[in-house]
């Protein structure tokens, strides 16, 4: 089922130039992506999204448009914006958080210099709006855990949330500097099936779903009790869509709203998962990932994004658990696993 109704030719707030737009999203085969582009083709049409990533999409649909692209390079960047008649870019390319830290150079030279790239070529090819997904991650240990507000102390220890954290202040920078319309929501953990985990500290939210269907335990790189803000991707692909449609002059913040549905820690969600599968197990085994969990926060406070453009999660825990293993399973096409006596 679409999560919006097509535009047929009129945006919301009144715009009628809908079908003058044209959008690129970039890495749209990543985690978000894969979800974000079908959302933006019901929306506005197949012919109106360019997808590219770095690399070539396993099936290619003959009526969708694609680019194999890096978004290093900004010559090719700018060739694919002018040759596609682009407006609108959801910039999604960017190295998660536990990859980071396994590569942290190459982390900064893509999660930065690729936005830079997206920044300065849209400034100069005169686009008309910028989606750029930001993270919870900008926060660290010195930032209130509990309902952390949108003002609040932002010193991240870890390399992806220091790229975060300066993206912000591009986007702040250009927005303010050449009027760039930049807009941003700093996501907490994604959770969706379309894709396995995608390398971030939150994943195991991901993974866990599905290890529940194809083997019935879990081994888990959190400890039990860490409590982190979560989203399902169909709330996340729908803030990105609302926020880009909203008034800009409803927007107060020009860096990155806080986004916030759920809050769960490994042990509530394994629990969750055993009403829908009994005999599922889940074990603890830490690694490095709980040293970034650790330093951020357990809740968000996102009155911001609720207040300036209408934002209301759909999704609760047990809605989470109950789509997920429902969608899984019908892809796997099979019935989740019980242990074996």
């Amino acid at each position: 089922m679409p999560i919006f109704t097509p535009v047929c030719g009129v945006q919301p707030g009144g715009s009628n130039h809908a079908f003058m737009t044209k959008i690129l999203v970039t890495g749209g085969l990543g985690q978000l992506g894969i979800e974000l582009v079908p959302a933006l083709q019901r929306r506005y049409g197949k012919t109106r999204i360019v997808v590219s990533d770095l690399r070539a999409p396993e099936v290619q649909s003959p009526d969708g448009l694609y680019e194999q692209l890096d978004v290093l390079d900004a010559e090719r960047l700018g060739i694919t914006v002018q040759k596609h008649g682009i407006t609108q870019i959801y910039h999604l390319a960017a190295v998660l958080s536990a990859n980071a830290e396994r590569n942290p150079i190459k982390a900064w030279q893509i999660n930065i210099d690729g936005l830079l790239n997206v920044l300065e070529i849209s400034k100069q090819q005169g686009i008309e709006k910028v989606f750029w997904p930001s993270s919870i991650g900008v926060f660290g240990p010195d930032t209130p855990k509990t309902s952390t507000p949108q003002f609040a102390p932002a010193n991240p220890l870890s390399i992806y949330g220091i790229s975060k954290l300066a993206g912000e202040r591009w986007c702040a920078y250009y927005h303010r500097q050449y009027g760039l319309d930049v807009r941003s929501l700093r996501y907490p953990g994604l959770i969706g099936y379309s894709s396995p985990p995608g390398g971030g500290t939150t994943d195991y939210a991901v993974d866990i779903f599905f290890q529940a269907i194809e083997k019935g335990r879990y081994i888990c790189y959190l400890e039990p009790g860490t409590r982190l803000p979560m989203m399902y991707m169909d709330d996340a692909v729908r803030a990105a869509i609302e926020l880009m449609e909203a008034d800009r002059k409803r927007l107060r913040i020009d860096f990155s709203y806080n986004l916030a549905a759920m809050s769960f820690s490994p042990a509530e969600l394994a629990s969750s998962i055993n009403r829908h599968i009994p005999d599922f197990e889940i074990a603890y085994a830490t690694d490095f990932r709980q040293q970034i969990a650790d330093g951020w926060p357990e809740s968000i406070n996102d009155s911001y994004a609720r207040e300036d453009w209408g934002w209301k999660p759909a999704f609760g825990l047990d809605d989470l658990s109950a789509a997920m293993l429902e969608n899984l399973s019908r892809l796997h096409k099979t019935v989740p696993a019980q242990k074996q006596g």
